[in-house]
């Protein structure tokens, strides 16, 4: 296998790419680093090989045991949930929220805000039931009945008569168009 194979800058042995040995490095020392290197891609691509081989046999495994690529990341989630639950700062942050809920100054806080939202909704309940009423007051005004027949009275001019009306709107005398 020559050097070329594995991506070496050394174009022969002991010989560095432009003709020239690096500085500091005799042509034997050149060598026995190019064996070395040889060597060394010779093994990674050898590792590289074998642990394609173990990742399909893996693979393999595990379609045979009907593990899919979800089941495991539904495994990992869990896993991962399990080690946050059982972390130092998980335990400690429960502790001191737990502490939190059983004091008095959170009881407190929580009876005011209790009672806020209540009176909150009380009082958004009378204001709705003040305005429905205005409204159902303001329909029943003179001023009101009066727009209504003009808007009435207008919807007959514009549309027409329709399926056995009569000529005139039941509305047409009190509206001044």
């Amino acid at each position: 296998m020559d050097s070329s194979e594995h991506g070496s800058s050394v174009t022969s042995p002991g010989v560095a790419v432009g003709g020239t040995l690096p500085p500091g490095l005799t042509e034997e020392e050149a060598e026995e680093i190019q064996v070395e290197l040889t060597k060394v891609d010779d093994e990674i691509q050898t590792l590289r090989q074998v642990l394609m081989a173990k990742e399909r046999h893996a693979a393999e495994l595990k379609r045979r045991l009907g593990i899919s690529p979800l089941s495991e990341i539904k495994q990992n989630i869990t896993k991962g949930w399990h080690d946050v639950q059982c972390s130092n700062a998980y335990l400690t942050a429960s502790a001191t929220l737990e502490d939190i809920g059983r004091s008095d100054a959170y009881k407190r806080t929580q009876e005011t805000l209790s009672q806020a939202g209540q009176m909150t909704s009380s009082a958004f309940s009378t204001m709705g039931s003040a305005i429905r009423n205005r409204f159902g007051e303001m329909r029943n005004s003179p001023s009101f009945k009066s727009f209504e027949d003009k808007v009435d009275n207008m919807k007959y001019k514009v549309m027409g008569r329709s399926n056995g009306e009569s000529d005139h709107s039941p509305t047409s005398n009190n509206a001044p168009f």
